[in-house]
C-alpha cells in the first residue's frame, strides 16, 4: 500500500537483496529557498510579459494561431508571430489547477502533483545507454525494457519521465506502440507519452485509458498520462508539440511546459535575462493550453542552465543551474502552478563529477520546492545517455534526500531521558533497552554505500560505488517479476496495439 511521510523507517530486503526504503509519497516540510527578492521576481514577471507584448512568440501551427487569435491575441495573416496582451495571458494561466492527482494503473502508485509533494521520475529521452560491462551503445528495445524493470523495482522512483532510452531498433512508425505497451506490462507506475504530433498522442491517451480500465469520461477527470512540451527557444513552439498539447489538454491529461533556455546560446548570457525568456515562453504555452481547455492540468517547467563558453556545450549541475532552479520555483509559485525541475549532470562517466553535479541539482530541486524532479535516476552525459549504474547511484541519492526530508520527532520517547538515566555518566548505549528496541530502524540504511572497514572491503575485492551499482542492478533484473495485470486489460491492450500496427501506426520517412 502507499505510505505517507509518517511511515516508520525500516530496512527492506527487496529485489536483488536491496535495503530499500518502502515506496512512499514524499512531502517537503521545509520552507523554500528563495534566491530572488519579491521585487526581483516582479521585475522578471514584468519583463516576460513585455517580451510577449512587444516581441511575441512564433507558433508553428495554424490551429494554435487560430485559438490564440480567437481569444484576443494579436496575429498577422501570413505570419507565425503572436503577440499577447498581458491581461489575456494572466487570465488564462490563472485557470490552471495548483494541484491534482496523477493516476497509475495500480491505484497504490498514484502520486500527487502540487503543494509540498515531490515526485521523482526516471531519466527520459536518452539516445544512448550504457553499463560498465557492455559500454556505451545506441538505444535499443532490450535495454529499454530492462530499464523499465529496474525502475519498477526501485522504490525511490515514482514515475517514468519518458522512454529511459530511445529504442531505435524499433520502426519509428510503430515504436511508440511497443514502448507504451511495455510501460503498462512491465510496470504499474505512472508514465509518459511524447507530444510528437496528434496521432502518437491519441495512441498514448488510449493506452493510458486501457491500462486503467476506465471510460474516456473518467479519464478526462483523472489525469493518467503526462507529456513534456519543450519550447524551441528562443520564443518558438513547434507544430508537433502544439498538436500534442492540444490533444492532451482536450483529454484532461498533464502537460509539463519546459523552455530549454541555455544562457549564452538559446537565451541571454545572464540568469535574469534567461529567466525572463523562460517565463515568457512558459506563460504563453500554458495560456494556450488553458484556452484549449480551462482547468487542464499543467506544470511550469524550469530548465535554465548555462553553456560552456569555451566549447558551447551545455553545462549542468552548475551554480548557475542551481540558482535558476531555485528562481524557477519562485516563478511557478508566483502563478500558483506546480513546478518541474531536473536532476542533471554533464559527466561522461558514473564518477565523482556525475555524483556531485547531480547532488547540486537535487538540492536545488528540493530547496526550490519542485513537485516533479525529472531525470532523477539514470541521467548521464548531459542527457545523451541512460546509465544502469547511475540509476542505482541516483536511487541512493533520492533515498537519502527522502530520508533527509523526514521531520525530526521530539517527544518523550525520542528524547530518551530514561535511557540516559539507565546508562549514566561514562557508559555506552549499545545494550540499553532504548537502543535495543529500535536498533534495526533507528537510522537510514544505505542502498549502495559500503560502510565496512577497510580490511573487510578489501577481502571482497575492494569494489567502488560504480562496481557495486553494477552488481546491484544485475541482481535486481535477475529477480524481477512483472506486476500483476488484469488479463482482460492485457487482451484489450494487445488488440489495440495490433490494430494500430496493422493500420501503419504513424507515417514516417
Amino acid at each position: 500500500m502507499s505510505r505517507s511521510r509518517t511511515t516508520p523507517r525500516r530496512r527492506r530486503d527487496g529485489a536483488g537483496g536491496l535495503h530499500q526504503l518502502p515506496w512512499q509519497l514524499v512531502k517537503n516540510p521545509m520552507p523554500p529557498v528563495e534566491v530572488l527578492r519579491p521585487d526581483q521576481i516582479e521585475r522578471i514577471h514584468d519583463a516576460s510579459l513585455t517580451i510577449l507584448e512587444e516581441i511575441g512568440m512564433d507558433f508553428l501551427h495554424d490551429e494554435a494561431i487560430e485559438i490564440l487569435g480567437r481569444a484576443g491575441a494579436e496575429t498577422t495573416p501570413g505570419s507565425r508571430r503572436v503577440r499577447f496582451d498581458r491581461g489575456l495571458v494572466l487570465e488564462a494561466v490563472g485557470k490552471a489547477p495548483s494541484a491534482y492527482t496523477f493516476h497509475a494503473r495500480n491505484p497504490e502508485r498514484d502520486v500527487r502533483i502540487g503543494g509540498r509533494s515531490i515526485v521523482f521520475a526516471s531519466v527520459g529521452s536518452a539516445p544512448n545507454v550504457s553499463d560498465i560491462e557492455g559500454g556505451r551503445r545506441v538505444g535499443n528495445y532490450r535495454d529499454y525494457c530492462n530499464l523499465l524493470r529496474l525502475g519498477q523495482a526501485l522504490n525511490a522512483m515514482h514515475i517514468f519521465g519518458g522512454y529511459p532510452v530511445e529504442p531505435v531498433d524499433l520502426h519509428p512508425s510503430t515504436r511508440h506502440l511497443d514502448a507504451l505497451r511495455a510501460f503498462v506490462t512491465l510496470s504499474d507506475k505512472p508514465f509518459h507519452a511524447y507530444a510528437l504530433g496528434r496521432v502518437r498522442m491519441r495512441d498514448g491517451i488510449e493506452i493510458a485509458r486501457i491500462a486503467r480500465g476506465v471510460s474516456r469520461e473518467q479519464l478526462q477527470c483523472e489525469p493518467s498520462l503526462f507529456t513534456v512540451v519543450n519550447t524551441s527557444s528562443p520564443l518558438r513552439l513547434d507544430g508537433p508539440m502544439i498538436e500534442g498539447l492540444v490533444e492532451m489538454a482536450k483529454a484532461g491529461q498533464i502537460v509539463t511546459v519546459t523552455p530549454f533556455t541555455l544562457a549564452g546560446a538559446m537565451a541571454p548570457a545572464t540568469l535574469a535575462g534567461a529567466l525572463a525568456q523562460q517565463n515568457a515562453e512558459a506563460l504563453a504555452t500554458i495560456a494556450l493550453i488553458q484556452l484549449v481547455r480551462p482547468g487542464a492540468p499543467v506544470m511550469y517547467g524550469g530548465f535554465t542552465s548555462n553553456v560552456d563558453m569555451k566549447s558551447g556545450a551545455p553545462a549542468f549541475g552548475t551554480p548557475e543551474y542551481a540558482k535558476a532552479a531555485l528562481a524557477g520555483g519562485q516563478l511557478a509559485r508566483r502563478y500558483g502552478l506546480p513546478y518541474r525541475s531536473s536532476n542533471t549532470n554533464a559527466s561522461n562517466a558514473v564518477d565523482a563529477q556525475a555524483t556531485y553535479e547531480s547532488m547540486v541539482s537535487l538540492w536545488a530541486a528540493v530547496q526550490g520546492h519542485a513537485n516533479m524532479v525529472m531525470h532523477s535516476l539514470g541521467w548521464l552525459e548531459g542527457g545523451l545517455r541512460a546509465s544502469f549504474e547511475k540509476m542505482i547511484v541516483d536511487a541512493e541519492l533520492v533515498q537519502t534526500m527522502t530520508e533527509f526530508l523526514r521531520p525530526i520527532v521530539v517527544d518523550d520517547d525520542t528524547l530518551g531521558l530514561d535511557a540516559i538515566r539507565e546508562v549514566g555518566p561514562g557508559g555506552h548505549f549499545f545494550g540499553c533497552r532504548h537502543t535495543l528496541a529500535r536498533y534495526e530502524t533507528a537510522f537510514y540504511a544505505p542502498l549502495l554505500s559500503d560502510w565496512r572497514n577497510f580490511e573487510s572491503w578489501q577481502e571482497v575485492g575492494a569494489p567502488d560505488a560504480t562496481q557495486r551499482a553494477h552488481q546491484l542492478y544485475k541482481r535486481i533484473l535477475a529477480e524481477y517479476e512483472p506486476p500483476p495485470l488484469d488479463p482482460a486489460i492485457a487482451e484489450e491492450l494487445d488488440a489495440f496495439v495490433a490494430k494500430r500496427k496493422e493500420e501503419g501506426g504513424v507515417p514516417s520517412d
